[in-house]
């Protein structure tokens, strides 16, 4: 037998011996002090720390709702309330799942220290989502817009529905869904249709050289001055803007109330042309005048 076999055949022997030790000594105890050792101490510490589980977790989601309320209430803002209510939660939960851990004896001092490494490595790898999260973070404190404005970001325009935590959600006006990245959206411009209560329209009305000018403005004017929902304060524009290559282009900028700004612009664009048809001004394509020579010879066709 060589050395090595010796001693793993040793190692068995006394493995086997404290084995036995083992169940020699759970036999000799009786159930009282098995009871009152183990099962009472241990049995307790788990079922505190499931009811501390089960009734902190039911106390974390009715904190971050009140909490939700009282940012709505301070703010108006929902996209806030939203926002700070599952933050809150998440924050509220982790410290129930620790107090738990206490309860079973296990240091939540090194667990604290774990989650921290643990977070700092997720940190790096999702250096994306931390700047997403960050983003939401920055238009909540400056709220460029609030829930239900009508927005353009990175190119996109739609109505805000909600902003969570790491993308913006916003509808289109062909009702599709649209997320984008909350660090993007902070970090490209953003322009807000919503936020002013008037609105100026601006039209270009393009007439033929040879039409009256005085003429095709007195109508535009006159549509506009008959359009309720055109305001009267501030007075509309209407000038010659440019003298183009095929037209004189007109200039025409009524403002109106920011929820009436489509229909105006469609119901005038409509009824200008209409009646710029009525009343025989020419609205011009793009044309080319050709001048010859009164000697020149035009041949077609001739290779």
């Amino acid at each position: 037998m060589t050395t090595e076999n010796a001693q793993a055949a040793e190692n068995t022997v006394d493995i086997q011996a404290q084995t036995s030790a083992l169940i020699e000594k759970v036999h000799s105890m009786d159930m009282n002090t098995l009871l009152n050792d183990y099962v009472i101490p241990y049995g307790t510490k788990i079922l505190l720390a499931i009811a501390i589980y089960v009734i902190g977790k039911s106390i974390a989601r009715l904190l971050s709702r009140l909490l939700g309320k009282a940012v709505l209430h301070s703010s108006k803002d929902e996209m806030l309330q939203s926002f700070v209510s599952s933050i809150s939660y998440f924050l509220f939960l982790l410290m129930v799942i620790i107090a738990s851990l206490s309860q079973l004896g296990i240091n939540t001092s090194s667990l604290v220290a774990l989650i921290g490494a643990a977070g700092l490595a997720i940190g790096l790898a999702l250096q994306n989502s931390l700047q997403n999260f960050a983003g939401g973070v920055m238009i909540l404190i400056f709220k460029p817009f609030r829930k239900d404005d009508v927005i353009e970001s990175s190119g996109i325009v739609g109505k805000v529905e909600k902003i969570g935590i790491l993308f913006l959600e916003l509808r289109t006006g062909d009702n599709k869904t649209i997320l984008i990245p909350n660090g993007k959206v902070f970090g490209d411009s953003i322009t807000n249709y919503s936020s002013n209560a008037t609105r100026r329209i601006d039209f270009i009305f393009d007439i033929a050289y040879k039409s009256n000018i005085e003429q095709a403005k007195a109508i535009v004017a006159d549509i506009l001055a008959q359009d309720p929902r055109v305001l009267k304060d501030p007075e509309p524009t209407i000038a010659v803007g440019a003298l183009a290559a095929n037209s004189v282009q007109l200039v025409v900028r009524p403002w109106v109330n920011t929820a009436d700004y489509w229909a105006v612009h469609f119901d005038v664009t409509e009824k200008v042309k209409l009646a710029f048809d009525q009343a025989g001004i020419e609205i011009p394509f793009p044309q080319m005048d050709i001048h010859l020579p009164e000697n020149a010879e035009l041949k077609v066709g001739q290779k």
